[in-house]
């Protein structure tokens, strides 16, 4: 059977894995009366609260007896570390891309990594029947993007087509029938090439793994594509590093393949095919899988830098091991480890003291789905505020820098730009009208700067702005930039918080809990008016008289707290304070607990 490898690429909530949906639909990948859940690829439960592709997921569908793998990338550029993997076991891509809003940063990201690969791209305009949907726009704007990134000729001569992944259909032309994905299925064919590894199948065997999975029955198990050769199950292969040097030699268990959204055991894994081998121990993602007389590693593509480091550290907090069942460093380090194997974007460092570690990864989100999963598994973790890591070049210190792109109604353009060139030390690169009464602001913003900017940017922009960002490169270090402006309220007392109390402290500032909630010395429970930290007592109570008055007897009503999410929580907190995650609650707390500590520190701070 002929083989076509492609990868899907688009923006976040650009509608990539809709589109994915509707392929295995019309393929007939599923019965007729078979139920699928909606977004069928997005198998972790992140992905599906969040409306994201975290994990890079393959699948196949025939279509006139052809099998196409296709392979579902992450739309964020903090996924990257799987992005850069993936795009090596494929011959083309699918660049979707939203008919009212363009390419954007992400999809710049995606694409950089897959045209430097000279893979050939097909460009698909989604969401073309939105009443906002400029689909000549788009396209223009996508052949500048290809452009400015380098592209070949023979990449700028893409072909395109005008889609609804919703809509289930797919046409050349704008004023097509829009029945079916018969012209995208076809354009793959014409457009994408069979993988050149068919060549190669008289040769050893020899295999790039590329993802790394568990199966409860199987062990490890490791994907990727056949470079050459061929591989049954009781064959004999080893394992070599990227330097060469051999891991283990083991005999495989189990070839598996895509078929729909299973994988299924197959015969024998052929050259060109993307395939999953079981039966290894050690060997993990960038080793080369080959027969034991090849000596040579196959050469695998690099990874990007991390760009921010955080410390995860046992929760030391007075309500320690109340939710969670794994607390002790030993367990979280076991874990952390476990997940820089299979996550080759992360770095775990053991602290001196061994009990924290710092984790470096590609940005906030990345870690925050880290430590979503973790508290999801039942650990208890203290979280220090993200750090940008710096790096010399010639004597003279780096920074990383972002591009950022902002989607913004006009009337708020000013404080957007006023905050990102003057507080946080940006660059403006673009500013045009976006249509609709909006502006796109594209500015060059240090890292440093868009940590904790994004609550900032919502209440200036009222809700109604869209920031995306992507790394863009590393600039001299800009100088100091100003962080949180705001002190906190912290609590002076262990115990359960008093509605009457709360009631009094509403007018220094804003809560962060509700009443009947425990808490504890140093704990923060709100945010204060005022740019000091300010220690107060939630737990007051009304002191109660036997004189009745007029008044005394109303029922108090507390202003609802703000309930900071878990990338809320760390993006706020400044450097001298912790996020307490259990897999119950995320609390807020200074550093040190002791109030003897706390004195000599006010001393010590002059």
């Amino acid at each position: 059977m002929d083989i076509r490898n492609i990868a899907i690429i688009a923006h976040v909530d650009h509608g990539k894995t809709t589109l994915v949906d509707q392929l295995l639909r019309q393929s007939g990948s599923f019965r007729e009366n078979q139920a699928v859940a909606e977004r069928a690829m997005d198998s972790n439960d992140i992905e599906r609260e969040r409306g994201i592709t975290i994990l890079a997921k393959a699948t196949s569908v025939e279509w006139k007896g052809t099998r196409i793998n296709i392979v579902d990338t992450p739309g964020h550029a903090d996924f990257g570390g799987e992005v850069e993997r993936i795009l090596s076991m494929v011959d083309g891509v699918c660049l979707l891309v939203d008919a009212a809003e363009g390419p954007m940063p992400q999809t710049k990201f995606v694409t950089s990594k897959a045209l430097a690969l000279g893979l050939r791209p097909i460009v698909v305009l989604n969401k073309v029947d939105k009443p906002a949907a400029e689909p000549d726009d788009a396209l223009n704007d996508v052949f500048d993007l290809f452009a400015n990134l380098g592209a070949s000729d023979e990449q700028l001569d893409f072909p395109h087509l005008y889609a609804s992944g919703i809509g289930g259909w797919a046409d050349e032309s704008l004023d097509g029938p829009r029945q079916d994905m018969t012209a995208l299925f076809d354009m793959i064919l014409r457009h994408v090439e069979a993988p050149k590894q068919v060549t190669r199948a008289d040769e050893p065997f020899q295999m790039l793994a590329t993802t790394l999975g568990a199966d409860a029955f199987l062990g490890r198990l490791l994907t990727g594509r056949v470079e050459a050769g061929r591989a049954k199950a009781g064959d004999t292969l080893k394992a070599l590093s990227r330097g060469g040097q051999r891991i283990e030699q083991f005999r495989i268990s189990k070839v598996l393949a895509f078929r729909g959204l299973t994988q299924q055991p197959i015969d024998e894994a052929v050259a060109g095919d993307i395939v999953t081998l079981a039966g290894m121990a050690k060997a993990t993602v960038a080793d080369t899988l080959c027969a034991p007389e090849v000596e040579t590693a196959l050469p695998s593509q690099p990874i990007d830098p991390p760009t921010i480091s955080v410390t995860f550290g046992i929760n030391d907090s007075p309500l320690a091991g109340r939710d969670g069942k794994k607390v002790q460093s030993r367990v979280i380090r076991e874990r952390l480890m476990k997940e820089a194997e299979s996550n080759v974007a992360i770095k775990v460092e053991d602290t001196p003291g061994g009990e924290a570690f710092v984790v470096s990864g590609r940005g906030e989100l990345q870690m925050g789905v880290l430590i979503e999963n973790m508290r999801r598994e039942g650990f208890e973790l203290s979280i220090s505020r993200p750090r940008v890591i710096f790096r010399e070049e010639d004597g003279q210190r780096m920074e990383p820098v972002e591009e950022v792109i902002i989607d913004v109604d006009d009337d708020y353009t000013g404080a957007v730009i006023e905050k990102l060139t003057g507080d946080r030390k940006g660059d403006m690169v673009d500013m045009r009208p976006a249509g609709h009464g909006k502006t796109r602001i594209v500015a060059h913003v240090p890292s440093r700067g868009l940590i904790g900017y994004h609550g900032e940017f919502m209440t200036d922009t009222r809700g109604n702005g869209v920031l995306n960002r992507i790394f863009h490169g590393w600039a001299p270090y800009k100088g100091n930039i100003q962080g949180r402006r705001q002190g906190v309220l912290i609590s002076m007392e262990d115990g359960v918080s008093v509605a009457y109390a709360l009631w009094n402290l509403e007018e220094r500032g804003k809560m962060f809990i509700g009443a009947q909630e425990q808490v504890y010395q140093g704990m923060i429970i709100g945010e204060h008016s005022r740019d000091n930290d300010l220690e107060v007592n939630p737990l007051k109570g009304k002191k109660l008289t036997n004189v009745r008055a007029s008044g005394t007897d109303e029922a108090v009503r507390l202003t609802p707290p703000i309930r900071l999410s878990l990338e809320e929580a760390i993006a706020y907190i400044n450097d001298d304070e912790l996020v307490e995650v259990t897999p119950k609650n995320i609390r807020l707390r200074k550093r040190w607990l002791d109030p003897h500590e706390r004195k000599r520190q006010a001393r010590s701070d002059g």
